[in-house]
């Protein structure tokens, strides 16, 4: 057998994939997207809504910091990240980060005081008031 009949016989022997093979690999692929992709975006909002919570702990935590060493509650979060000129007692280290400020979704928390209380609260998936489900507002139980 001589080497050129050999690499001729070699190329015709060789296989490959042809154009249906891959579209119906493709189309496979396609739909195992189509099923999982909304099981992950649940998960996804349900880890959001975890981390919210978590936020709003740690920004709780601060708020007692600072009524601990100032004897009120600031009138905004931002009291807690910046130096507060009617708080001589103030840090020395911020109470709380301004990126703590947004939730996961990126919207700031909505933070209401009403004399020496304060209600702490995510506006959810949506950013807007009200909703059901991942859109519904999350407020901090204390």
């Amino acid at each position: 057998m001589n080497t050129a009949s050999s690499k001729k016989s070699f190329l015709h022997n060789q296989k490959g994939m042809t154009l249906i093979e891959i579209m119906i690999v493709i189309a496979i692929l396609g739909g195992l997207m189509a099923i999982l992709a909304p099981k992950f975006l649940k998960s996804k909002d349900k880890a959001n809504i975890g981390q919210a919570k978590i936020q709003m702990g740690q920004l709780a935590n601060g708020l007692s910091m600072y009524y601990n060493d100032c004897g009120k509650f600031p009138q905004s979060l931002e009291g807690l990240s910046k130096q507060d000129a009617n708080c001589s007692n103030w840090g020395p280290e911020p109470y709380a980060k301004d990126k703590d400020m947004k939730d996961p979704w990126g919207t700031e928390f909505v933070y209401e005081l009403n004399g020496s209380e304060y209600s702490l609260k995510s506006l959810g998936a949506d950013g807007r008031e009200g909703g059901s489900s991942f859109n519904a507002d999350i407020p901090y139980e204390q």
